[in-house]
C-alpha cells in the first residue's frame, strides 16, 4: 500500500514563519509507524521558501517578487531537506529529495522517468521527499501550490491514499470564525459547485493553497481513483488514523468509478482555461460519444486571447461547456477559419484544432 502524505507551509511553520523542526519531527515519527508496518510512504512537502527566508535575513520581510522568491526557494530547499534528514536518520530511515515540475506529468517520456525514480526509491525503502521544483518554476507553467502536486504523485506512484494535511480538522459546514455551530463535513462522495464555494478562497499568508486548493486536489484524486483524507496535521497518529479509516480523522472524498489518464487530469483540473470554443451539435456528438478530435469545421465561436498550447474549454450550441482541451492554433487563426476546412490554416498546422488526447470531457 503505497501513501501520499501532503503537508503545507502552514502546518510547517511556527509563528515567527520559521521552520517548526517539531512539526516536521511529529510527521516523520508517524511516516516512520507507518513505513514499519510495510507502508510506503510518499512526503510532498512544502516550506522552501519559508525555511531560506531565516538564512537570508528575510524573515520580516517577505518579497513578493519572482526571481528574489525562487533564489530564497533554492536556499531554504537544502535547509528544508536537512530537517527531514536528521529527522527521518535518527528513525532508521533515509530520505530522498524529488523536485518536480509540470512538465514531468504532461510530456509523456518525463513522466516515465519520474514514475521511474520515485518507485525505484519506494523499492528501495527510501522516503521521497517530493517538492515543486520552485528555484526554476516558470510562473507561467507551475503547479501553483502542492496540494494539487501531491494529487498528480498520488496517481503517479499509484496510491491507495492522499493524506492532505492542513491546519483545520477538515473541511468544516461554514467557516468557524463566523459561525460557531460549524462542523467537520466527514464524508463526500462527490464534489460539487457548492462544496468548491463552501472551500472558499486561499489560505495562510506563508502558503499558496488553503481549503479550495485541497478540494481541488481531492477533485483530482478521486478522478484518478485515490481516495483523499482532509485532516489536521497537528492531530495525534493522524497518519495511522486516516491508513486504518478510522472515522472522525477527517474529510474523506471518495473517489470516483471512472479514471482519467496523468495528462488529462493536468489538463482538467491543473490549467487554467485561456478562452472559449464553441461547437455545433455535431461535433459535440463527436467528441463526447465517439472520442474523435476537433476539427476546424465543428467550430461555430471563439471567445479569449489564447495561443496554440494554451487550455480552452468547450461549449456546446447550448453554451454549457462539457470538454477542456490544448489547442494547437491561436484565437485568432481560430476564429478565421472556424466552420471551415483545417486545411485553410495559415500556418499550415495539424488538422485538428484540439487532438483527442489533449482533450478531456469535463466531469
Amino acid at each position: 500500500m503505497t501513501i501520499v502524505v501532503k503537508i503545507g507551509t502552514s502546518s510547517l511553520t511556527d509563528d515567527a514563519g520559521q521552520i517548526d523542526r517539531f512539526a516536521v519531527t511529529k510527521l516523520c515519527d508517524e511516516v516512520a509507524t507507518a513505513h514499519g508496518a510495510g507502508r510506503r510512504i510518499v512526503v510532498v512537502t512544502s516550506g522552501a521558501i519559508a525555511a531560506g527566508l531565516p538564512a537570508l535575513e528575510m524573515a520580516d520581510r517577505r518579497p513578493t517578487d519572482s526571481p528574489t522568491l525562487q533564489a530564497i526557494s533554492a536556499v531554504g530547499q537544502t535547509r528544508l531537506m536537512r530537517v527531514y534528514n536528521d529527522a527521518l536518520e535518527q528513525r532508521g530511515l533515509v530520505g530522498g529529495q524529488v523536485l518536480l515540475a509540470p512538465l514531468d506529468f504532461t510530456i509523456r517520456q518525463q513522466y516515465l522517468h519520474a514514475r521511474q525514480t520515485l518507485t525505484r526509491l519506494l523499492d528501495l525503502g527510501v522516503v521521497p521527499i517530493v517538492n515543486e521544483n520552485d528555484a526554476i518554476a516558470d510562473d507561467e507553467i507551475r503547479f501553483g501550490d502542492n496540494d494539487r502536486l501531491a494529487a498528480l504523485v498520488a496517481h503517479l506512484v499509484g496510491a491507495s491514499l492522499l493524506l492532505l494535511l492542513t491546519d483545520t480538522a477538515g473541511l468544516l459546514s461554514a467557516d468557524p470564525r463566523l459561525d460557531p455551530s460549524a462542523s467537520l463535513i466527514s464524508e463526500i462522495v462527490e464534489i460539487d459547485h457548492e462544496l468548491e464555494r463552501l472551500a472558499g478562497g486561499s489560505g495562510s499568508i506563508g502558503g499558496s493553497g488553503g481549503m479550495a486548493s485541497k478540494i481541488a486536489a481531492a477533485k483530482m484524486a478521486s478522478w484518478s481513483g485515490v481516495r483523499t483524507i482532509i485532516a489536521s496535521a497537528a492531530r495525534e497518529n493522524v497518519v495511522a488514523d486516516a491508513i486504518a479509516g478510522r472515522p472522525g480523522v477527517g474529510t474523506v472524498v471518495n473517489p470516483h468509478d471512472r479514471r482519467l489518464p496523468a495528462r488529462k487530469l493536468w489538463i482538467a483540473f491543473a490549467t487554467g482555461s485561456h478562452g472559449l470554443v464553441t461547437v455545433d451539435g455535431g461535433a459535440r456528438a463527436a467528441l463526447m460519444e465517439l472520442g474523435r478530435s476537433l476539427l476546424a469545421a465543428g467550430v461555430t465561436g471563439v471567445e479569449g486571447v489564447f495561443d496554440a498550447g494554451d487550455a480552452v474549454e468547450v461549449a456546446g450550441p447550448d453554451g454549457s461547456v462539457f470538454a477542456k482541451g490544448i489547442v494547437t492554433v491561436d484565437a485568432a487563426t481560430l476564429a478565421s477559419i472556424a466552420g471551415g476546412h483545417s486545411t485553410q490554416r495559415p500556418d499550415a498546422g495539424p488538422p485538428e484544432v484540439i487532438h483527442r488526447d489533449d482533450l478531456v470531457m469535463v466531469p
